[in-house]
């Protein structure tokens, strides 16, 4: 071999050398690369589960705070449901007593209907407003039959109130018994 063969020899030999440890370092850059990343895609997805965990407690407190609240406001609708019909009666009796002659009776059952009454509202009872001539809604009336309407104004419309309705808080616990007319 000549010196220029082995020059040319060791050139190439160290040209082999250097591109094996190029690509010996690419190679574990790649690798520690690809650690890197898979560790930064691990803790994105985990950050993703956290934060999705997160929410859903946080819906469920929510959700189980407003239930519990529901809860409270409704807890008393059994005894409210077996109080309305005295609360009838009260109305019934109050009428019959208006016609005699009797004002000191009046006065007393007066007395303990608005007695009963103010009690039963301040525990969420509300009486539902109707009065002949309102307009006739599905959602809030129970039509109980039809009639020929008195006059046009009223074809549609509630002509009579049978039975009054209440609400416990923004729940209707028993729906206004109507008259429509036809």
């Amino acid at each position: 071999m000549s010196k220029n063969d082995e020059k040319t020899d060791i050139t190439s030999g160290q040209v082999e050398n250097q591109t094996e440890n190029q690509v010996d370092d690419q190679v574990m850059e790649q690798e520690e690369l690809s650690k890197e990343e898979q560790l930064q895609e691990e803790l994105k997805l985990e950050k993703d589960k956290f934060l999705r965990l997160f929410a859903e407690f946080e819906n469920y407190k929510r959700r189980t705070a407003k239930e519990r609240i529901e809860l409270f406001k409704t807890a008393s609708q059994d005894v409210m449901l077996s109080l309305l019909p005295i609360l009838d009666d009260f109305d019934r009796a109050y009428s019959e007593i208006s016609k005699t002659k009797e004002k000191e009776l009046l006065k007393g059952v007066e007395l303990i209907n608005s007695k009963l009454k103010n009690t039963l509202k301040g525990k969420g009872l509300e009486e539902i407003e109707l009065a002949s001539g309102d307009v006739f809604n599905a959602d809030i009336h129970e039509a109980i039959t039809q009639i020929p309407a008195p006059s046009d104004d009223l074809k549609g419309k509630i002509v009579d109130v049978v039975e009054k309705g209440y609400k416990l808080g923004d729940k209707i616990i028993r729906f206004p018994k109507v008259v429509i007319g036809q």
